[in-house]
């Protein structure tokens, strides 16, 4: 019978680094699906097409109007003084407020641009057009 030396024994290794790989891989997996789970509370409008349009997820107000003339902020029915009066309150306390237009395709072009002038005259600077991308 052959004794075994204690000193002699190795001890179990743990390996963790496939471990912390997957974490990684998990971690960077749910970032990437949450960007693709933004979800703007709007009304649905049937905005116009362009080929080149960008997709901006930062924009503080998201404004939609109808073409009966109808003025939405997020999915609430609001007026236009309403709309001036809390988007000047935001522009104060963010300094990168920004505004998007949602208009119908078939809205009077001089209404966006009234909403669009009034809101400037508020001191808002910051504006953008959502626009439907192009059917390729």
């Amino acid at each position: 019978m052959q004794l075994r030396d204690i000193r002699n024994r190795k001890t179990p290794e743990l390996n963790i680094i496939p471990m912390i790989d997957i974490m990684f891989f998990l971690l960077v997996f749910f970032m990437l699906s949450t960007m693709y789970m933004i979800d703007l509370k709007t009304i649905p409008v049937k905005l116009p097409k362009a080929a080149s349009a960008a997709t901006d997820t930062s924009t503080t107000f998201a404004v939609s109007m109808k073409s009966d003339g109808s003025i939405y902020l997020g999915d609430t029915l609001t007026d236009m003084n309403a709309l001036i009066m809390q988007a000047s309150m935001e522009q104060k306390n963010n300094p990168n407020f920004a505004i998007v237009i949602r208009a119908e395709r078939d809205i009077d072009y001089g209404k966006v641009i009234t909403l669009i002038d009034k809101l400037k005259g508020a001191g808002i600077t910051r504006f953008g057009l959502a626009t439907d991308g192009a059917d390729k």
